[in-house]
């Protein structure tokens, strides 16, 4: 009899881990899913502004010897990312690409000057940095104007600055959710072993050697859910890349450690704390207490 008691208790102490284990991979598995989202957002802004630049224009009567001479000197600035010199030619082309018309017959002669354009590195991508390098440029005698678009600029960065905003507060709100649906699921297993920690507290035993254990398993049950989340996720990831390829350029295997880590360090974190103020609260607690949640 005392055997199948103890098979009972030792069944049920093993659904309560896993359905705790379980819990914690879930929860941990969408925190780390809003870190992706985090990371590619971040990623995806930068590939954007690194696509936002200016255009410089020419004078009609500067060799492509000069030309060339700017466009390196460019090159080797802090805030260029990449640039390209268009010829007369070249931009001609484009421009019957774009008509679909051959407009140099019609006129007679080529209109159009040549040109570099520039793209910046997407921390200078702003209407404020283009103002004053736009500005250094235009200091320069070969120089004939300086092309952005202010407006384009302006409402991306507005607009990057508001989804940030509001995926930061998602992360502080599902972070807080998180903690306490953690708390709540350990809870309810230390819930089930309350009369042991009584038993424990009437033979002597200290307030830290009955918190011992119980953090020990906490703590494992946080490293155990966080690995069964990297692998969710990890699994999401591959899923994602056969469905769109073109979204491995955006890859960045470093960072994703580096979030696999904060996973196990918030699994572990969250189920330690938790841990620690649910059995704390039981030992607290007054005996005619424990016959109630």
């Amino acid at each position: 009899m005392k055997k199948e008691e103890a098979k009972l208790t030792l069944g049920r102490l093993r659904t309560a881990y896993a359905t705790t284990v379980v819990s914690i991979t879930l929860v941990l598995f969408m925190l780390g899913l809003l870190g992706l989202i985090i990371l590619y957002a971040s990623k995806i802004s930068a590939h954007v502004k690194e696509n936002i630049g200016f255009m410089i224009i020419m004078k009609p009567e500067v060799n492509e010897a000069r030309i060339i001479q700017l466009q390196k000197q460019l090159e080797v600035s802090n805030f260029v990312k990449n640039s390209e010199y268009i010829t007369k030619e070249q931009a001609a082309n484009q421009m019957k690409e774009y008509l679909g018309e051959d407009f140099i017959s019609f006129l007679g002669v080529n209109p159009l000057l040549p040109s570099i354009e520039v793209k910046l590195v997407a921390s200078y991508a702003n209407n404020d940095s283009l103002k004053v390098l736009s500005s250094r440029i235009m200091k320069n005698p070969t120089v004939k104007e300086v092309l952005y678009q202010k407006t384009l600029v302006q409402e991306l960065n507005n607009n990057i600055a508001t989804i940030s905003a509001i995926l930061f507060g998602f992360s502080m709100l599902l972070l807080i959710i998180s903690f306490a649906l953690i708390s709540n699921t350990i809870r309810l297993a230390v819930y089930s072993r309350r009369f042991l920690i009584r038993s424990m507290l009437l033979v002597g035993a200290t307030s830290r050697f009955i918190r011992k254990p119980f953090i020990m398993n906490g703590i494992a049950q946080g490293a155990v859910a966080s690995i069964f989340a990297i692998i969710l996720l990890t699994g999401l990831m591959i899923m994602v890349r056969n469905q769109l390829p073109d979204i491995i350029m955006l890859d960045d295997y470093v960072a994703f450690m580096l979030l696999a880590l904060a996973i196990i360090g918030a699994g572990i974190l969250l189920a330690w704390v938790s841990t620690l103020l649910a059995v704390r609260r039981y030992i607290r607690m007054h005996v005619d207490e424990l016959y109630y949640f």
